[in-house]
């Protein structure tokens, strides 16, 4: 499948967008492993949640549908799962690969999980090696990716551990491990990442407790509970930029997840020049949850703060096209974790830049983009789904009609784009390959 996307000449409406995926997961799994029921609203119909869905099926726990966006998972507890008759095959989900990494770590039976061609290039070593130090027995490919093989039966132990990246999957998946072991877990961040794990835990009766960048878990059985899943900011972000780029535009986005540990997009628009308003809801959740309305304002090229960079790992290719079409430079440093993604963001989005008439210059952890005027023309997204849909806001916005290749992909995370994009008045068509 390709998108066209065609110039529009401007943007109106209120719109809300699929539910966040990283809390969809986390729902998903700490259900199966909670005692009791776990009844989640909201949820991402994802090509990635859904990886997560069967791959917990096939391990015997009972989850049924109640809706296109509404489940309740049967949990099996902590002991209950059952061993997968076959691998566990994840798609392109690398949140499903790590974080499940550290649950079967812990189990009575052995286990593999495979991905498809994407996935089984991405980084894995990164949570084979602390697994092991917990005593799990875990291997990877010799090249450090999928298929990982899990051999159960192992008694895990606490690890006191400084996480070598800022990676929330690899903190995540080292404290669904911690839920087997022996002893406190504590894990030290390097920089701020996403806490959906964290606040879930507590929500399911295992309080994380946090010491500056410490954070400490003891083993607790899980009890079922009503999750409602807000709206995945990650998505918000191309609806958002497109409302930054396009003259006159003023849009609403509603019931979307500004968790401070993911909110960063907003902050370096702000930056930039955006005119974004927040009003938070009262929704009873721990996840915090707000509207956005945004109004399209001349923007300006910064140095994104390097402390941002974690926070907002998965909207940069949302937001260097933001960039494209800032007055001055904006540049992009301490973003190597972008390399090692659905595809390799930093080169993805600079040859997409470029093919539409962006000056780019990259560095191994980054990139230099030079605003100018975006140009009609075609560019690839790599089978990568936020390239895609960031590519597609770009069309918006750009001089002539811009075609993307390859946007399959986007079901992963935003299921309906297309048809969610056009209700604020983008003019983008998806072409079925024949």
């Amino acid at each position: 499948m390709d998108f066209i996307s065609r110039p529009v000449d401007t943007l109106h409406g209120s719109l809300t967008v699929p539910g966040d995926k990283s809390i969809s997961h986390r729902a998903l799994i700490l259900g199966a492993m909670a005692e009791g029921d776990t009844r989640i609203s909201g949820f991402l119909d994802g090509a990635d949640t859904n990886a997560t869905l069967h791959a917990f099926r096939d391990m015997g726990v009972a989850i049924e549908r109640d809706g296109p966006h509404d489940l309740t998972v049967h949990g099996a507890g902590l002991y209950g799962l059952q061993a997968p008759p076959r691998p566990l095959d994840l798609g392109n989900s690398g949140t499903s690969a790590r974080l499940l990494a550290g649950l079967l770590a812990g189990q009575s039976f052995d286990s593999e999980l495979i991905g498809d061609a994407s996935l089984m290039q991405r980084p894995m070593r990164r949570v084979v090696d602390p697994l092991r130090l917990m005593n799990a027995d875990i291997s990877c490919s010799p090249a450090g990716t999928l298929p990982l093989h899990i051999h159960g039966g192992r008694r895990l132990h606490a690890i006191d551990y400084v996480l070598p990246v800022a990676s929330a999957q690899l903190k995540s998946a080292l404290l669904l491990a911690g839920l087997y072991a022996s002893g406190t877990t504590v894990l030290t961040e390097i920089g701020v990442t996403r806490d959906h794990t964290e606040r879930m835990l507590a929500d399911f009766g295992c309080p994380v407790r946090r010491e500056g960048a410490r954070i400490n878990l003891n083993a607790t059985p899980l009890q079922g509970r009503a999750v409602a899943v807000p709206g995945d900011i990650s998505s918000a972000a191309f609806p958002l930029v497109a409302a930054c780029l396009v003259p006159g535009a003023a849009v609403q986005l509603q019931n979307i997840g500004v968790n401070p540990t993911r909110n960063a997009v907003i902050g370096i628009l702000r930056l930039m020049g955006a005119d974004i308003e927040v009003t938070e809801r009262d929704t009873g959740q721990s996840e915090p949850v707000a509207d956005i309305r945004v109004r399209q304002v001349p923007l300006h090229g910064i140095a994104i703060p390097e402390e941002l960079v974690p926070v907002a790992i998965d909207e940069f290719p949302a937001i260097l096209v933001a960039a494209a079409v800032a007055k001055g430079e904006t540049v992009l440093s301490g973003a190597a974790e972008l390399r090692v993604k659905e595809s390799d963001r930093i080169k993805a989005v600079a040859a997409g830049l470029a093919a539409l008439g962006i000056d780019v210059e990259t560095r191994d952890d980054g990139m230099r983009v030079t605003g100018g005027r975006l140009q009609g023309g075609a560019v690839d997204s790599f089978t990568d789904h936020r390239i895609a849909m960031a590519f597609a806001v770009a069309g918006a916005a750009a001089q002539g009609p811009v075609r993307i290749r390859d946007c399959a992909n986007v079901n992963t995370s935003f299921p309906g784009f297309a048809d969610c994009m056009q209700q604020i008045g983008m003019d983008i068509e998806a072409l079925q390959h024949g």
